[in-house]
């Protein structure tokens, strides 16, 4: 009983103390003052951790934020996607969607943790922030933390170096001696992350760094070096001469998996089966079959500072034509402005060429406008232009003056059974690639920033004027001019050419009878295309970007009328006369 009351208290006491803190608070710009939600953005979250804040935030607000399972994973864990809309204001197929998602690659974490903390920012700010609440009435966020999430806990919770594993956990026997996962990662020191091995030699190339000591730098061509690099921490389990070959490191690659410009695994290394084999892609891909609505796209990932958009190959180049790559140019020079260190780039001219890749199935497939952002850049560490070498002072600089030297393992002395005598040291596996925490939430309000722009100008319609005009003969022509509000077009010009999605339908609703329907080529030249049948519903392939489109109807008599446009990317409009 004393427990019990005791307990009790300490529940009071803590209820007592938030409820005194929301009252210490003093609002900063931009940020939820009192979130329902408490999370932190300067760490990073397991599937476990991740599910939690999941179903955090659609308890918290139901009226915003909905969370389905997309599917399960290799292993059964579930593929979490929220979707975020304002549900009170009309139908989420009916509102042009923004879908996010990060972690296709295992080590590449905080993708995750920028997804989701787009997900609490819209719902936590949408009580007192109207820019939010008026686009949350328009668009629809359907946000996907990881969809590797297989990978992400095997990264965090298994010895790894910063760069593995890349792919999921599926076994694929990578040395072809018809064994699976035989040569492991080997943690020697036990410390939860795989780092360099070095061996003291008077022959070796490499020695240390006068500046700081932890660092390893090449000998000059004319001195003599201290030491030789034996690669990665590990041992030669089975005995083939190579180390840690045959792990899950990099058996095949989530992003060579869909289904454009696939190739076979000989051309494209880790293309694995054939396009969608992996089932995590799978399910995203049925995802976004079923949500024709989807108009943007936004997948994370890193390292490097990158704002990126395809084609991954250069036989792609006429995939993206002038009217598209216009908008791209558009959006992602506002993206350079939003988030400093950021630079705009095409993967098959400035990074190298890429096969299979999820950004070119979504635009090239689907007609999706999408980018795929490399997160994390070194010129956040003193901003100022840098490197993420390993052999570049300014990290070592980072981490002694910023981190205290957290990330860093310091060398010390191991047997090794086939080396010998070796030091084992270096870079932690949370470090190079992810975000130190205390830069974690900043630069994940950028890319969402990033990403809210990009979904700000998704297509917003409206009937902007309809006019009666009396021909004679009983005749009346009603003319209808339907605007677009933002920089896309409810089609891209990929979809356009491959009629990917239906025609935008524009509707005239009357008890008048409707005899011809037609779309103006020309208003001031009076130049329309009559079209032949269901000329209630006129079908128009596109409506531009800040432009507008004319379209006419003659009917028999007088009456009342209302225009319906109908946009599977574009959403929805009403006007009435």
């Amino acid at each position: 009983m004393k427990k019990i009351y005791s307990f009790s208290i300490a529940l009071l006491l803590s209820a007592s103390l938030i409820a005194q803190e929301a009252n210490q608070v003093f609002k900063a710009a931009g940020t939820p003052v009192n979130p329902k939600v408490q999370a932190s953005w300067n760490r990073y979250y397991d599937h476990a951790g991740i599910t939690a804040l999941c179903k955090k935030i659609a308890a918290a607000y139901p009226d915003l934020a909905k969370l389905t399972s997309l599917g399960k994973s290799y292993a059964g864990r579930d593929l979490w996607c929220l979707t975020i809309t304002d549900f009170k204001k009309g139908n989420e197929l009916q509102k042009p969607g923004m879908y996010i998602d990060g972690n296709i690659h295992s080590n590449e974490i905080q993708g995750a943790e920028f997804a989701l903390y787009t997900a609490w920012y819209l719902t936590e700010s949408f009580g007192d922030t109207k820019f939010i609440q008026e686009l949350l009435e328009d668009k629809v966020f359907y946000i996907v933390p990881s969809i590797n999430p297989d990978g992400r806990d095997s990264y965090m919770h298994q010895p790894n170096t910063s760069s593995s594993p890349r792919s999921g956990i599926k076994p694929v026997d990578n040395d072809g001696d018809g064994l699976v996962n035989e040569d492991w990662y080997d943690d020697l020191d036990g410390d939860g992350h795989i780092t360099m091995m070095r061996r003291k030699n008077v022959n070796g190339r490499y020695k240390l760094d006068p500046r700081d000591p932890r660092n390893m730098v090449m000998a000059t061509p004319d001195e003599q070096g201290d030491y030789e690099l034996l690669g990665m921490e590990g041992i030669d389990n089975d005995g083939d001469g190579r180390v840690n070959e045959d792990g899950y490191a990099f058996e095949y690659d989530p992003n060579r998996d869909w289904g454009w410009g696939w190739q076979p695994n000989y051309i494209q290394n880790g293309a694995y089966k054939y396009p969608f084999s992996i089932p995590e892609n799978r399910a995203v891909m049925e995802f976004v079959m079923k949500h024709p609505n989807i108009a943007a796209a936004q997948s994370y990932h890193n390292a490097g500072g990158m704002i990126l958009r395809g084609p991954g190959a250069s036989a792609d180049v006429t995939t993206y034509n002038s009217q598209d790559v216009a908008i791209y140019d558009a959006i992602a020079k506002k993206g350079e402005e939003l988030m400093p260190g950021y630079k705009y780039l095409v993967v098959y001219k400035d990074l190298y060429s890429a096969y299979g890749g999820e950004l070119d199935w979504f635009y090239a497939g689907r007609g999706i406008y999408t980018y795929s952002n490399e997160l994390w850049t070194p010129y956040l560490m003193f901003m100022k232009e840098s490197t993420r070498s390993p052999f570049d002072n300014s990290s070592y600089n980072f981490d002694k003056y910023l981190l205290f030297k957290d990330g860093f393992v310091d060398w010390k002395e191991y047997d090794h059974p086939q080396y010998g005598k070796v030091e084992i040291g270096g870079f932690k596996k949370n470090f190079g690639r992810a975000h130190p925490g205390f830069l974690l939430e900043s630069d994940a309000h950028r890319n969402m920033a990033f990403s809210i722009y990009h979904s700000y100008h998704t297509p917003k319609l409206s009937v902007t004027e309809i006019k009666e005009k009396d021909l004679g003969g009983g005749l009346t022509e009603v003319t209808a001019v339907i605007a677009n509000e933002r920089l896309m077009p409810t089609h891209s010009s990929q979809d356009v050419k491959n009629k990917i999605e239906r025609p935008d339908y524009i509707t005239l609703n009357t008890s008048a009878k409707v005899v011809a329907g037609m779309i103006m080529t020309d208003k001031d030249l009076n130049l329309s295309k009559i079209q032949d049948n269901n000329l209630n519903t006129i079908e128009v392939d596109n409506i531009p970007g800040l432009g507008t489109v004319t379209v006419k109807w003659i009917v028999e008599g007088k009456g009342k009328y209302t225009v319906n446009v109908d946009s599977k990317k574009g959403g929805i409009a009403t006007n009435a006369k």
